[in-house]
């Protein structure tokens, strides 16, 4: 489904979003390693991505952008915590994703409805469909 230079870019967005409260929590690590194993991506490259970040190359089809936002939500929830900076980050990253800010709004006032803020997929796939039609 994607390139290995695909895969590296979407593992280094999220890394660049785990630092925007200007560290990255155990909690966050983990979730990313587990997003990196997933997609047979190891933990000795996820540590060159801490330390160098990837060439960030745009998904397309946007069904892909709107999974890697769906990631960046989960990871921004995974210690509980939401900082102002981290909802401004993702803001700014699902705009740059060329997401529509109306569902990007959307997104981050309905997760609050659900246990750890975890929106379901499909609820998310809802909204999406919702500002594109």
């Amino acid at each position: 489904m994607y390139s290995k230079e695909e895969k590296l870019s979407l593992l280094a967005e999220m890394i660049e979003f785990a630092k925007a409260d200007k560290e990255i929590k155990d909690e966050e690590y983990n979730f990313i390693l587990a997003i990196a194993l997933q997609l047979g991506i190891t933990e000795e490259e996820i540590g060159d991505l801490v330390r160098n970040n990837a060439a960030r190359k745009h998904l397309q089809p946007e069904s892909q952008r709107i999974l890697q936002f769906h990631r960046l939500v989960l990871l921004m929830n995974v210690d509980k915590e939401t900082s102002q900076s981290e909802i401004h980050k993702i803001r700014e990253m699902g705009l740059k994703m060329g997401l529509r800010p109306e569902a990007i709004n959307t997104v981050l006032k309905e997760m609050h409805k659900y246990p750890d803020k975890v929106i379901p997929p499909k609820e998310l796939m809802s909204i999406f469909a919702r500002f594109y039609n």
